[in-house]
């Protein structure tokens, strides 16, 4: 129970209204404002910016501090010690597996990477040049129509069976969307190989022949999907908990995940970084756009620098500097144009005064836009691997919520339309 207590006074109410406020473990007091309804009163947040709209024990951000932890591990203890797959136990079990653990969650991660058969067929439907994230909202909502029979919800292990399946399918199905869209076959998922290395194999090698998969290449990889694994309440998350509310299938709801995600808002920023690189187009340029981005009247921007929750250097981006510049040694893409003017902008950022005032470091988009670019994956398919990366966050918020006694979303809004009128005599 609550012991600390905020008082509401609203000009036209008797009565002064008591409402409780909660600590959580960490981070800022929240104020129980559920009760207002029963006084015909609402709050106004556009946006939810003030709003906790659920309690949660998976993930914690503290933007001003540059702090991202995941059931309480920082992030960048994990991108140096663990893994993707560890790091997806650890968000859907709270804790982090013994080797045993480990051992059985990954063998059934392995057990679920091919798709149905059938699946093929969904991608004849549609167009070679659709974006890749259209393909994605549609099939990964299809998987419901294979797995119908073992959706019940309230069952854990139904819930469980249908994390593993969609945190292993999804590289495979990513790894498909690019396929179809250079016209080569489909190529079956490698059980010998680890998360990373498969997907790299899925996305690059033929039904001729197998592409060596270099080791630092799959480290990168898979430091790009577990510093995606999760980032507390955003558009996507909070979509997926929102369509599962409903008592949605888990399918639907990271269909749901994944079409928030597509939007150039969210998901999309790495997207922008290679626009913006390919818009500058050459180093002898830079200077005029570091001039149009200092200027607050021309609508020119950075993208991949600073963020929206962290005031501070993005966590995450600390660990893509350095996976990237071993990337870009590895592959011996130091004279490609492009990434020549990101590394020139990435100097700039770090030590122009104007940029290091402001806090518009480059973020974790910028070092996964060029080491994606480098590794030869196409623009488009970026926020297909940042959903492929978020798939455990997305399932994690999804059993919590559903594990828990839960309400259907319904928010309320300010209404300033016509007020009550009779329909006009003819």
């Amino acid at each position: 129970m609550a012991e600390k207590k905020a008082q509401l006074s609203v000009d036209g109410m008797n009565e002064t209204l008591d409402l409780p406020v909660y600590e959580g473990s960490t981070g800022a007091d929240v104020i129980d404002v559920s009760s207002l309804a029963g006084k015909g009163i609402f709050t106004f947040d556009p946006g939810f910016m003030s709003t906790a709209s659920c309690e949660s024990k998976i993930t914690y951000i503290d933007g001003g501090k540059g702090v991202l932890l995941y059931r309480g591990y920082p992030i960048e203890q994990l991108a140096e010690k663990s893994d993707f797959l560890e790091c997806c136990y650890l968000l859907l079990n709270g804790e982090l597996p013994d080797p045993k653990q480990k051992e059985d969650f990954n063998t059934r991660i392995r057990y679920h990477t091919m798709v149905h058969e059938q699946m093929h067929s969904f991608f004849n439907g549609f167009p070679r040049n659709a974006h890749p994230m259209a393909i994605m909202v549609g099939v990964v909502g299809a998987l419901s129509a294979f797995y119908h029979e073992n959706l019940e919800i309230s069952n854990e292990e139904h819930r469980m069976d249908a994390a593993l399946r969609l945190i292993a399918k999804m590289p495979t199905l990513a790894a498909m969307c690019y396929k179809y869209s250079v016209g080569q076959p489909f190529v079956y998922p490698d059980n010998s190989l680890d998360f990373s290395e498969n997907f790299l194999h899925m996305m690059f090698s033929t039904p001729c022949e197998d592409t060596p998969i270099s080791p630092v290449l799959a480290d990168a990889m898979d430091k790009i999907f577990l510093l995606h694994a999760d980032h507390e309440q955003n558009a996507s998350t909070s979509t997926v908990r929102l369509a599962g509310s409903t008592g949605a299938n888990p399918y639907a709801c990271i269909a749901s995940g994944i079409a928030a995600l597509w939007g150039p808002a969210h998901g999309g920023a790495n997207e922008a970084v290679l626009r913006m690189l390919n818009e500058i187009g050459d180093e002898s340029q830079i200077d005029r756009y570091i001039k149009r981005a200092k200027d607050k009247d021309d609508p020119f921007r950075l993208m991949g620098f600073g963020h929206r929750v962290y005031k501070n250097f993005d966590p995450r981006a600390k660990v893509l500097r350095e996976a990237c510049q071993n990337v870009l040694a590895e592959l011996g893409k130091d004279d490609d144009p492009l990434l020549k003017i990101a590394m020139k902008l990435e100097k700039i950022a770090l030590e122009d005064e104007y940029f290091v005032e402001r806090n518009l470091y480059p973020n974790v988009d910028f070092y996964s836009g060029i080491i994606l670019k480098a590794i030869g994956i196409p623009t488009s398919l970026f926020t297909v691997i940042f959903a492929t990366g978020r798939t455990p966050g997305w399932v994690a918020h999804w059993h919590e919520m559903i594990s828990n006694p839960f309400k259907i979303g319904r928010p309320r809004q300010l209404y300033t339309g016509p007020t009550p009128r009779d329909y006009p005599k003819k």
